[in-house]
């Protein structure tokens, strides 16, 4: 069967749940195609299961740092409870999310979709032509080509983990291997980390990665650098994990944590004309691809910005207002601020140390040790460091990189300083409750 629209999304995901409802209630004719689990995966399989699970990493550090200063023991995670609490956020999300659209008046299909030519796409079925097409198809989880690769789990495998065994291994070391491994290590499984050079976490400043993993392993988390996986054996009901040399380690389960891929590869983006490279689907700053009538947002994307929900969003609303008129101007993305929820948490936005370094005649660079600052001293932090870059000529704050427990919070005021160019001068003028992590601002930027 045949049926028109004036804009069919592809993918379910957060960003596009926004863009269908919202095209939806401008009047235009919307269907939504979403081949897993509506939601995409934030809610159900990433940073929200994710964030719960990442409470419990919280709760039992904090009681460890002040163990002997008015604690007396931390707390032990019990895991079925808290993947049973998990649970009550993930379960409802892909039903819910599929009702919304319906009540937003959007058709939903829940299929794969292919490309047959540039307007028009099979669904099951059905064939469905649009004037325009958004995708919006995500990305999955990258696997290792080597031997034994079948024996691989993945990050969603992780977030829905019956039980923790003893002995759990990440193979590369990103931005999932170090949250996972504060999360199971939390949970009291043996934690090893494999990658393959000495630069995990590579986009962050290696002094900080140091630090963090200095404090991992003092969790008793083990890191394997310069060390190749080719092999993957299984043994009883453990697996063997070999490289070319004399590295061995037997663990119970191994994980792929090398990243992610997007989700083309099943649409036949040839058939309509759309270019894309391995980082995902080509486009202009206007995020139209070289089919004129197809766009494409989020972490389907070959961007250089971060490939993150809330970026996603704010794709989806500048596509929303684009093809409604409201805008002929190009997408302005913001200093974007990127986040390890490990333990302790690495943030960071806008300049990086490392660029800053490249470029001395242009920026300052200041390190900050805020261990003994009572923001962090009130609850025995082992570590709180911040480096802060500004611009020479303007004196304005251009990139802040910091390592606390509470980074996830101090990144976003960084953020907000940053992207709205707020002066020390005009901060100064700001009273913040006190003492909070706000009040430490002006301090930090004296």
């Amino acid at each position: 069967m045949k049926k028109k629209y004036d804009i069919i999304i592809v993918g379910g995901g957060v960003a596009g749940k926004l863009a269908a409802s919202e095209l939806a209630a401008s009047g235009k004719k919307v269907a939504a195609v979403e081949n897993d689990l509506w939601g995409g995966t934030c809610p159900n399989r990433g940073c929200d299961p994710k964030k719960v699970l990442v409470a419990a990493v919280e709760a039992r550090s904090n009681a460890n740092q002040l163990i002997g200063k008015g604690i007396e023991s931390a707390p032990d995670v019990n895991w079925p409870d808290l993947m049973a609490f998990k649970k009550t956020f993930t379960d409802p999300v892909s039903e819910q999310t599929k009702k919304s659209l319906i009540e937003a008046g959007v058709d939903t299909y829940s299929a794969t979709v292919e490309f047959i030519n540039e307007n028009s796409i099979r669904v099951n079925d059905d064939i469905l032509e649009a004037d325009q097409f958004i995708i919006s198809t995500g990305a999955h989880p990258s696997i290792l080509d080597i031997e034994g690769k079948e024996h691989f789990l993945t990050s969603d495998d992780f977030l829905s983990l019956p039980e923790m065994p003893e002995t759990v291994t990440f193979v590369g070391g990103g931005y999932i291997a170090f949250e996972f491994a504060a999360i199971a290590n939390a949970a009291g499984a043996k934690v090893h980390v494999i990658q393959h050079n000495k630069k995990p976490l590579k986009a962050y400043d290696q002094e900080f990665i140091k630090e963090l993993m200095k404090q991992l392993e003092d969790k008793g988390v083990t890191f394997h650098l310069d060390i190749n996986i080719t092999n993957i054996q299984k043994s009883s009901n453990q697996f063997i994990l070999t490289d070319e040399d004399n590295f061995n380690l037997t663990t119970d389960l191994v994980f792929g944590t090398t990243g992610r891929i997007p989700n083309i590869e099943n649409l036949k983006l040839e058939n309509a004309k759309i270019e894309y490279d391995k980082k995902g689907i080509k486009t202009n700053k206007f995020l139209q691809t070289s089919n004129s009538a197809v766009y494409a947002m989020g972490d389907v994307l070959s961007k250089s910005q971060p490939k993150l929900t809330p970026v996603a969003s704010l794709e989806a609303s500048y596509l929303v207002s684009l093809l409604r008129g409201k805008t002929e101007e190009s997408l302005i993305y913001p200093e974007i601020p990127t986040i390890v929820f490990s333990s302790p948490k690495v943030a960071q936005v806008g300049v990086t140390p490392s660029q800053a370094d490249k470029d001395k005649d242009k920026y300052d660079i200041a390190t900050i040790d805020a261990t003994d600052w009572f923001s962090y001293a009130r609850l025995n932090e082992p570590v709180s460091l911040v480096k802060i870059i500004t611009e020479k000529k303007s004196g304005n704050l251009v990139g802040a990189t910091c390592m606390n427990n509470e980074a996830d919070v101090l990144i976003n005021l960084f953020s907000i300083l940053i992207n709205k160019k707020i002066t020390a001068n005009e901060l100064s003028d700001i009273v913040f409750a006190y003492p909070t992590i706000a009040s430490d601002l002006s301090s930090l930027l004296a």
